[in-house]
């Protein structure tokens, strides 16, 4: 990680609550038959979309942004290397019960989607330029590590507009800052993590806790400080044991943290840490299925399949909607470029439902949400930093 990113990485936790490797173009759905040709897909406006490291498959963060784009925004599903139609269903059982009654309701936009993997940070740039290049409509851009890229090519082609998500843009003396064709998206993470660790505290049994992070930067670390004051609030006499893996792609290394925390009596333990998560999840869900009661939090997409007996809760970051939403107002002309905060209040955070029972749970229940309308109501001030 470059100074920049470091220094960016401080300014997200204050603000206010290889080579690049362009998918294969995958085939689009055969048109019906149809009267007049606007409604091929080729037609359709393109919607270009570079992934952060991680990329498709993570079941977390670039996932999520998958699913805004592709599913959501363009009615498609992506398998074995091509895109297929999604039936009416399959849309709707992606959104959830809270986005089930969004208005307006979420329905496809009718786009073609534009995908490119990022393997190494140097791909971020030419990357960015790519999609220029290739006339894409608008340029969806994930992770704040694509910070630097995402300024250095939109002020290069200032006609072009960018959607940047999860970072604010970040001038030469680390200040928040914004261009006129830049519509830039960040979270208010930890009031979702004040929620979960809450939770924890009325779950566990034993009184200690796991919080597994990726890289211990300031916006990560920012997930553990909500996580920890959440627990505090229900459970003041809970332990609360931390460990990064240092990294967002190492599954191996993220299940041996989780088999560690578990060796170390806790029961409850929330995995931010992207893949290096699902390694943790994994640690618990074999804890789990031989006998122990443990349970695990998850981390931006809902990820209850990933272990169905084990799953607590899932603290979400709602990239699939903010891309969503982005495309929408950009192909209805109401996109406005600066920086937009979501948090509980606006619906970019919440938490996936509880769906596993364990004693107290409904009053438990009654008590997160009694927490979530007083962060709401500005009554309850989160800290940034665990210390």
């Amino acid at each position: 990680m470059t100074a920049r990113h470091l220094s960016l990485a401080l300014v997200l936790s204050m603000l206010p609550a290889c080579k690049s490797q362009k998918e294969e173009p995958p085939a689009a759905p055969k048109p019906a038959p149809a009267a007049t040709a606007s409604a091929t897909p080729a037609e359709k406006p393109r919607i270009g979309l570079v992934l952060g490291l991680g990329g498709r498959g993570d079941q977390s963060f670039n996932d999520s942004a998958l699913r805004g784009l592709e599913l959501w925004g363009a009615g498609l599903k992506y398998e074995q290397n091509a895109y297929k139609d999604a039936s009416p269903e399959e849309l709707q059982s992606s959104l959830g019960p809270e986005l089930a009654r969004h208005q307006p309701p979420i329905t496809p936009l009718g786009i073609t989607p534009s995908i490119v993997q990022s393997r190494v940070a140097e791909d971020y740039e030419p990357n960015l330029q790519l999609m220029v290049e290739q006339n894409v409509s608008l340029i969806v851009a994930v992770g704040f590590m694509l910070e630097n890229a995402v300024e250095t090519v939109a002020q290069r082609h200032p006609g072009k507009r960018f959607l940047f998500v999860d970072s604010p843009l970040i001038n030469a003396r680390n200040e928040p800052y914004t261009l006129p064709n830049v519509r830039s998206v960040i979270y208010r993470a930890e009031e979702g993590c004040y929620l979960a660790g809450a939770l924890a505290g009325l779950a566990t049994k034993g009184g200690r806790i796991g919080f597994v992070g990726g890289m211990e930067i300031p916006l990560v670390k920012q997930y553990e400080a909500g996580f920890r004051a959440g627990v505090a609030a229900t459970n003041p006499k809970a332990t609360v044991i931390s460990n990064y893996t240092g990294s967002f792609t190492n599954f191996a290394l993220g299940k041996q943290v989780g088999q560690d925390l578990l060796a170390k009596s806790t029961d409850v333990i929330f995995a931010a840490a992207g893949v290096d998560g699902l390694g943790a999840i994994q640690a618990v869900k074999e804890a789990r299925d031989e006998g122990r009661e443990v349970f695990v939090i998850g981390v931006d997409s809902d990820q209850f399949h990933l272990a169905p007996k084990a799953m607590l809760t899932t603290v979400l970051k709602r990239v699939d909607l903010t891309i969503y939403e982005g495309v929408r107002d950009h192909l209805q002309g109401r996109f406005q470029a600066g920086l937009h905060v979501q948090g509980l209040k606006e619906g970019g955070i919440a938490l996936a439902p509880v769906r596993l029972d364990f004693p107290g749970k409904e009053e438990a229940l009654r008590k997160v949400e009694a927490l979530k309308a007083r962060i709401i109501a500005g009554e309850i001030q989160i800290p940034k930093d665990p210390r």
